[in-house]
């Protein structure tokens, strides 16, 4: 107790010390002198008994320290302990700043304190470490089907075309392969479809990917992928078919759904050009459309033969014999084609091809899913025609936002007219919004969104309408009201009292097709050229003559109604402007269609 009696503080103080030192108190008193009641009296008013550990060490620990600064002469070890003990006062000065409100680590830590003073860096967007990109490799190739490690195989291509079924996951797969091709190799991907809407769909697929396999969440658009200190970035792009728009990119690039976009030839050799170093690859891909698309000679490799002396031209087997392994041809494109019997020979287990056989005639179901091309020379909608029609809607329809669409907003502000063809059994029904001309005969219609349904009752199938007439400012809606549909109208009219029952019959089919082979013909028409869909449905309708062979009717390859449900339900929206309508009048049509 040298330390503590020899201190000149006072005697409350000392007191306290001794305390802590776990003298009694009757001992202090005898030792300082004072009275026993005195002691405990400062014992009770300074709470001695509830000072934490620290205070305690805190308290001593500077009495040491006053005591050996005022010793003289000092000893080495003396000089030792002062450091030390300063050292150590330090740290109790820091812990009671922690304790305080407010305390952080910064102030028991110097160093940390030092490192959050300085410069913070700015957190590194859309980057993938080692083991982030081995995740997305991994997770790539675990989720791959036979045909897409064939296309795996063929990546190192310069030029791939593909011929597909719908809804094989081709978009979803070559949206995975652009992402790891940018992150490994640093170079550029551009994503071409026939609109933004549908390019769109490649960035919502790697955004999806990125995140669910690797934990990264990716942002912009263009997406500009970070690959670390002293390397370039790769930028993804997202493109519509517009020539305009497209210029002044390079990279490897993706044209979805070629066969379907307008002005193919000249929109190629703008996209050639954005992949002409040898170090980028090119990917066509794409279900088929007709034989008079400008694509077509294209892929036949009749393009490539037209350029040549008859002596250099060559021989192309496209068949699907000849193609479905993938084959490079005198052109040194790789070409392949994958049916939908394909896809299921390759692992695929999405589709019951039995009941798709029954849900579509026989030269749909061989169109959309076995790769044929269809002859549009007999249809009553051939194919240049019907790309007068194709738009970018994102850059062309300012007051219509895709966006709100989208989150379930009312995405268009003015009149709406609503075509809708029921489903019958096997059947999909199909609904048509539109925004009609603001003058009847002069104008265009713009088809806003589309929706088909499948397996439904005429109840359910109400309900979806109802759902449009509370999302938009429905002004009309037409209905196919033969046999199913004629339920369907009878709900829809309890809650839209202005619904217009169509019955058909050969003159009313007649007349609608009349309608829209003048509305297209007149380029009064307009669709998002993504819709390859609608392009197909119209595609499919020619004309027949009844059973009776009295009269001409109008089908899609299947029965008398036909199977183009997306065409039809359009036909109900133009079929509310009367055939003669002009503006400020009518004229009379001398329309034909032979």
């Amino acid at each position: 107790m040298q330390l503590i009696t020899n201190l000149e503080i006072d005697p409350r103080r000392q007191a306290r010390l001794l305390y802590w030192a776990l003298w009694t108190v009757t001992d202090i008193a005898e030792l300082l002198g004072k009275p026993v009641a005195t002691i405990a009296a400062w014992k009770s008013r300074d709470q001695w008994d509830k000072a934490s550990p620290s205070t305690r060490a805190e308290d001593v620990t500077e009495a040491k320290y006053v005591q050996l600064v005022l010793k003289e002469p000092k000893s080495g070890a003396d000089v030792r302990d002062i450091d030390l003990l300063g050292r150590q006062m330090v740290n109790f000065a820091r812990m009671r700043r922690y304790e305080e409100p407010g305390g952080h680590e910064g102030h028991l830590n110097p160093k940390i304190a030092a490192r959050n003073a300085g410069p913070k860096k700015k957190p590194v967007r859309n980057y993938f470490s080692e083991e982030q990109a081995a995740k997305l490799a991994t997770a790539f190739r675990d989720e791959l089907f036979g045909y897409q490690n064939l296309w795996l195989d063929s990546s190192s291509l310069r030029t791939r075309m593909i011929l597909k079924s719908r809804q094989i996951g081709a978009t979803w797969y070559f949206a995975r392969e652009a992402l790891l091709d940018a992150i490994a190799t640093g170079r550029n991907q551009i994503f071409l479809s026939a609109s933004k809407n549908q390019a769109h769909v490649f960035r919502r697929y790697i955004l999806d990917f990125a995140k669910a396999a690797a934990g990264v969440d990716l942002t912009g658009d263009p997406i500009v992928i970070d690959r670390g200190e002293g390397q370039e970035p790769a930028t993804l792009y997202f493109l519509g078919t517009n020539a305009r728009t497209a210029q002044g990119y390079h990279g490897n690039f993706y044209f979805d759904e070629f066969f379907w976009t307008f002005q193919f030839q000249n929109l190629n050799k703008v996209a050639s050009g954005m992949a002409m170093h040898k170090k980028w690859r090119k990917t066509y891909f794409s279900t088929p459309s007709s034989i008079t698309h400008e694509a077509y000679p294209f892929w036949t490799g009749e393009l490539f033969n037209k350029r040549r002396p008859k002596a250099e031209r060559a021989e192309f087997d496209t068949s699907w014999s000849a193609l479905k392994g993938g084959l490079v041809g005198a052109d040194r494109i790789w070409r392949n084609i994958v049916t939908l019997d394909d896809a299921a020979a390759g692992g695929c287990d999405l589709f019951d091809i039995d009941e798709l056989r029954l849900e579509y005639s026989p030269d749909q179901f061989a169109n959309l899913l076995m790769c044929e091309f269809v002859d549009d020379t007999l249809s009553v909608f051939p194919m240049r025609e019907l790309q007068s029609c194709l738009v970018d809607s994102w850059e062309a329809w300012t007051d219509f936002s895709h966006v709100d669409l989208a989150m379930g907003q009312r995405p268009y502000h003015g009149k709406v007219w609503v075509g809708y063809d029921p489903s019958a059994t096997g059947d999909s029904a199909a609904l048509v919004v539109a925004a009609p001309p603001p003058i009847l005969g002069q104008g265009k219609f713009r088809l806003l969104e589309r929706r088909q349904f499948r397996g439904m009752d005429f109840t359910a199938q109400a309900a979806e309408i109802k759902k449009i007439c509370e999302l938009y400012d429905v002004e009309y809606i037409g209905i196919d009201a033969t046999g199913i549909g004629l339920a369907v109208y009878q709900l829809v009219v309890t809650f839209f009292h202005q619904a217009r029952k169509i019955l058909y019959s050969p003159e009313v089919k007649t007349r609608m097709v009349l309608k829209a082979k003048d509305t297209v013909s007149r380029g009064r028409l307009e669709y998002d050229a993504g819709w390859s869909d609608l392009s197909q449905a119209f595609l499919a309708i020619r004309k027949t003559l009844t059973n009776s062979g009295q009269a001409v009717t109008y089908i899609a390859g299947r029965d008398e109604n036909g199977h183009a449900d997306l065409a039809w339900a359009t036909m109900h929206i133009l079929d509310n402007e009367p055939l003669e309508a002009v503006a400020g009048g009518v004229r009379r049509s001398k329309m034909e269609i032979s």
